[in-house]
């Protein structure tokens, strides 16, 4: 019975924590498109798809946060891993600056969240 009753536990454990990593709640949600907005849509454009007003002053393209075909091949750590680090932490542009001083690691999380839905794709997909 205790056997029985741990496996429950666990299985609903495991429940939450797959909900919570597969979508964010709505607040985070909209927390994480308003810090598009404020922080990246200078330079990714209004609309994601890197045609910001900061375009004529740049040496390398933003990238496109709408192109599925691109996005996906991009796995949720190495977006992680650009956001928090910047672009050269991934041998990128040294003009995608890093933001871990600025957001906290579930707000980058949330940002990732957030390219998903501008992409419309998934890791892989």
């Amino acid at each position: 019975m205790l056997n029985k009753l741990l496996f429950v536990v666990l299985l609903a454990c495991n429940v939450q924590a797959y909900a919570t990593t597969t979508e964010a709640p709505a607040h985070a949600r909209e927390a994480a498109a308003d810090n598009y907005k404020a922080y990246c849509m200078q330079c990714h454009g209004t609309q994601g798809n890197g045609k910001g007003v900061n375009i004529r002053d740049m040496s390398a393209t933003p990238r496109d946060h709408t192109d599925a075909k691109s996005m996906s091949v991009r796995s949720d750590e190495t977006l992680f891993k650009v956001i928090k680090e910047g672009g050269s932490s991934i041998s990128k542009s040294i003009l995608m600056p890093p933001w871990e001083g600025t957001f906290s690691d579930e707000e980058i999380r949330d940002l990732v969240q957030h390219l998903r839905v501008l992409c419309k794709c998934q890791f892989g997909s």
